[in-house]
């Protein structure tokens, strides 16, 4: 018969242990000073096991028949309600001591407002799907190399050998901040050099023979599907713009009068304000675009929607609709293009990295580098544009040599 409350309150114990039933396993322990203790009996794996809910009168009747119904549905799920208890205290307690995913999400806060958008989620993405599932509760300062080498080959073994090195950087981080809070007494992530294999160098899937240039120059000209894509298309090459920066571009950023165009801080890799030379060919075609888009935000909105901009996949979907397959050319591989090219003509290396806007190491000189070595990026950007007019006309010309 099920206990009641009236009967627990009386039971007395007379020299030995009392066991009340009340089913489904649990039984109240009555031991001969008269603590009263809730217990519940269960098998788990073939072995008999206990598991304590509470002390009488501070876990009532009700509330231990709660814990057994608890315990019982993880039973029924395959989960040793006892290991379940463990783990659950194991957490709290790493909670308290700097749990990995806390003390990450807490170095994640601080560094996430100087990232792009598209690049702290990508970090964050990382860490929820490939780390925090398996170190995440642990304390910080008890994570082994081994422990962390583990947790790495397990994103090398589905062949992601890049995003493994990269979790590994990323960890460093965590731990190095973690060393500074003193939750860490050292970095584990030093201990792993070399314990991962490396990263095959990709080669970027571009074009960079002039014949075969001029002929997606022309294959460009000949796109038929959206006029908005066409634009986006041929203004690509003559930008250097990555594809993120290209397909979020403002009327607000354009300069017409200035033949420029502005790109804010915050849209940029390196987060700092970047000016791309408007050659008389990319005005031409922003002249085209602006009467279908210039009364909204973006020069290249989205299909569904003009206050989005286009689709990430866009450009190169429009690529591929033009036979232009993988390994052949990509929305970035108009940038390996120019950057090809532009060294084979002559250009300054410097004035060549920093239209590309590849990041400057030295901070102090990164806050002039909008425009550093802006007059001659202004020539090399018309320069550039008038020889892949050539091209696109199919001009038998030797390779552009810069003029002195």
């Amino acid at each position: 018969m099920p206990l009641t409350d009236t009967e627990i309150r009386r039971v007395k114990a007379e020299g030995k242990t009392l066991k009340l039933t009340d089913g489904g396993g649990m039984y109240l322990e009555v031991s001969p000073t008269g603590r009263k203790w809730w217990r519940l009996k269960y098998r788990f794996g073939g072995k008999e096991k206990r598991l304590a809910l509470g002390v009488y009168p501070d876990v009532t009747l009700k509330a231990a028949r709660q814990k057994r119904g608890d315990a019982r549905r993880l039973l029924a799920d395959g989960v040793d309600p006892g290991q379940h208890r463990k783990a659950q205290k194991a957490a709290a307690i790493a909670d308290e001591q700097g749990a990995f995913e806390t003390v990450a999400m807490e170095w994640y806060a601080k560094h996430a407002p100087n990232w792009t958008d598209s690049n702290a989620k990508r970090l964050l993405s990382l860490f929820k799907r490939d780390i925090f599932p398996w170190i995440g509760a642990r304390p910080i300062g008890e994570i082994t190399p081994p422990e962390l080498l583990k947790v790495l080959r397990r994103i090398e073994s589905r062949g992601a050998v890049e995003t493994a090195h990269r979790a590994r950087a990323n960890c460093g981080q965590v731990f190095r901040y973690a060393v500074a809070i003193g939750l860490a007494e050292r970095d584990p992530t030093g201990d792993l050099k070399g314990a991962l294999p490396p990263v095959k160098s990709k080669r970027m899937a571009t074009i960079i023979d002039p014949k075969m240039i001029g002929e997606l120059l022309r294959d460009i000209d000949r796109y038929e599907g959206s006029f908005i894509t066409r634009c986006a298309l041929k203004l690509a090459p003559l930008t250097f713009a990555r594809p993120g920066e290209l397909r979020h571009a403002e009327w607000s950023e354009i300069g017409i009068e200035a033949k420029e165009w502005r790109i804010p801080a915050g849209k940029m890799k390196a987060r700092e304000m970047h000016i791309v030379p408007l050659s008389r060919q990319a005005l031409e075609i922003l002249a085209e675009i602006k009467p279908l888009t210039g009364n909204g935000r973006y020069v290249f909105p989205g299909v569904r929607s003009a206050a989005r901009p286009m689709s990430e996949n866009t450009v190169l979907a429009a690529l591929r609709r033009l036979g232009y397959e993988k390994g052949q050319m990509t929305g970035h591989g108009f940038r390996a293009m120019a950057s090809t090219r532009l060294n084979e003509m002559g250009w300054p290396a410097d004035v060549i990295e920093r239209q590309l806007a590849h990041a400057e190491r030295n901070e102090v000189r990164a806050a002039y580098n909008h425009a550093q070595h802006l007059a001659e990026r202004v020539k090399m950007m018309q320069a550039w544009a008038d020889y892949l007019d050539a091209l696109r006309d199919g001009a038998d010309i030797l390779p552009f040599k810069r003029q002195a």
